[in-house]
């Protein structure tokens, strides 16, 4: 009889060391800038502080397939940011760079440290020092992702720390080669079914997906939706923003499949209608740990 509490205690001990550890991130309050000129209003700086933002995501510049008469044709940089403006001090910048999901057809040789020389050069032209990480952005497929992780490991070999997003489609493939991955909360549904679901965000396009955060190797912070989504469909305007009971939703499932996913939490996307569109209060529980 006294056997038996010894095995179930070491039977539960190896229940419990064969469970996966979660990877976890820093605690940190994150934003995303996608505009095309760095220039930041009172609002915008008041924001930073009163939500102790340690990090902006800033959008330097995409990545887009030019069309060539020749048969080759090859990626080439479009909208780049313009710097009017600096970050408040003991903000991070984090450069990030959009690729669209075409140029990962191909391998394009030397594309990766061609990104990451345009990053230095301007960080260099523009006095930003400091920079530790960048991240890739791309919606990559079945199709790309092959070469799309080959590309991140290039980079990496040109920059220390690199992270990149993930799309909620994206969590059924392997994980990526990046130090972690951006979670992304938003545009999770068909815009052709707009009249059904709001397309930026619904908890209903989120949840299939949930079962993949448990298992997934990659460390991973979460980004919301806080912008608005105006369309012309037919002539007619549309416009798209989500309630906050539903971000607050969204991050409460997620958060229970995924507990880590408190820990590192960005909005997007920084900017004065965006700020004003929600009560500070909301904002709080958007950042809560």
């Amino acid at each position: 009889m006294t056997c038996r509490p010894l095995l179930l205690l070491l039977t539960l001990l190896l229940l419990t060391g064969c469970r996966k550890q979660q990877p976890e991130l820093e605690v940190c309050n994150a934003v995303y800038y996608w505009r095309t000129d760095l220039c930041l209003d009172s609002t915008e700086r008041a924001f930073l502080q009163q939500h102790n933002i340690k990090k902006v995501y800033c959008r330097y510049f995409d990545v887009v397939m030019k069309e060539s008469s020749s048969r080759y044709e090859e990626p080439m940089p479009n909208a780049t940011l313009t710097f009017s403006d600096t970050l408040p001090g003991g903000v991070e910048m984090v450069p990030t760079v959009y690729i669209t999901e075409d140029c990962m057809h191909n391998r394009h040789e030397g594309l990766a440290r061609k990104l990451v020389e345009r990053i230095r050069q301007m960080n260099e032209t523009n006095n930003i020092s400091g920079v530790k990480e960048i991240q890739i952005d791309c919606d990559y497929t079945s199709r790309s992702r092959k070469i799309y992780y080959e590309f991140l490991k290039e980079v990496s070999q040109e920059w220390s720390t690199v992270s990149t997003t993930i799309r909620l489609h994206q969590l059924q493939m392997p994980a990526p080669p990046a130090d972690y991955g951006v979670l992304m909360l938003y545009n999770t549904g068909d815009p052709r079914r707009f009249m059904e679901r709001n397309p930026v965000l619904d908890l209903r396009d989120v949840q299939p997906y949930l079962r993949h955060l448990g298992d997934y190797s990659l460390p991973l912070a979460a980004a919301y939706p806080v912008y608005r989504w105006v369309r012309h469909i037919h002539g007619v305007r549309v416009e798209h923003t989500v309630d906050s009971t539903e971000i607050l939703r969204v991050k409460q499932a997620v958060e229970q499949q995924r507990p880590a996913l408190s820990r590192t939490v960005i909005t997007y996307h920084l900017d004065k209608e965006n700020i004003e569109r929600y009560k500070p209060e909301t904002y709080e529980e958007i950042y809560s740990h």
